[in-house]
């Protein structure tokens, strides 16, 4: 993704969002549905219930943002570790749910809105700082999901970012013009 210049917070938050959840989506198109839901080992999370804890997040924190607690009181976060969903589909659909309220909190607000008074579980946030909360919080599990995947798709894998040795031809074509970054 190309960077835009900007000094809007906002604008800023919303493109790093946005340039997360496709890169989660590209790691998680490059596993088989089996992998989305295997784990590691027992202590481990799969990229199913990675994604069902950050949306089960996302619901919480951006459902009526301005108005309620960020910790939604029939939030059940210990259940977001267990029994995500079935199917391929259905997690996707959780996916663009949980991404779809965080644009939807976000994209009407303007600079002028960093100053006001959230809360997150009783906490005083002003918006900035629970935009940045979630800026750290999101980036990190996709983190997750894109080793996982990396680690399931093995060879078949097809970089998200500059692939490796290929640094200096990348600079080059950025240098020219012949290259769109991600």
């Amino acid at each position: 993704m190309a960077l835009k210049f900007t000094t809007s917070h906002i604008e800023d938050a919303l493109a790093i969002f946005r340039q997360y959840k496709l890169l989660g989506e590209r790691a998680m198109a490059q596993v088989s549905d089996a992998q989305l839901f295997a784990s590691l080992d027992e202590e481990s999370n799969s990229i199913a219930i990675i994604v069902k804890h950050i949306t089960g997040n996302m619901r919480s924190r951006w459902t009526d943002f301005l108005t309620t607690d960020g910790e939604k009181p029939d939030r059940n976060r210990d259940c977001e570790f267990v029994d995500p969903p079935a199917t391929r589909e259905a997690l996707l659909s959780e996916w663009e749910d949980g991404w779809a309220r965080v644009f939807g909190a976000i994209e009407p607000l303007t600079d002028e809105d960093l100053a006001r008074v959230v809360t997150i579980r009783g906490e005083a946030h002003s918006v900035m700082q629970a935009i940045n909360r979630q800026l750290a919080h999101y980036p990190q599990h996709v983190g997750q999901i894109v080793l996982l995947a990396k680690h399931y798709a093995g060879e078949q894998w097809q970089t998200l970012s500059v692939a490796r040795n290929k640094s200096g031809e990348f600079n080059r074509k950025v240098a020219t013009g012949e290259a769109s970054q991600r």
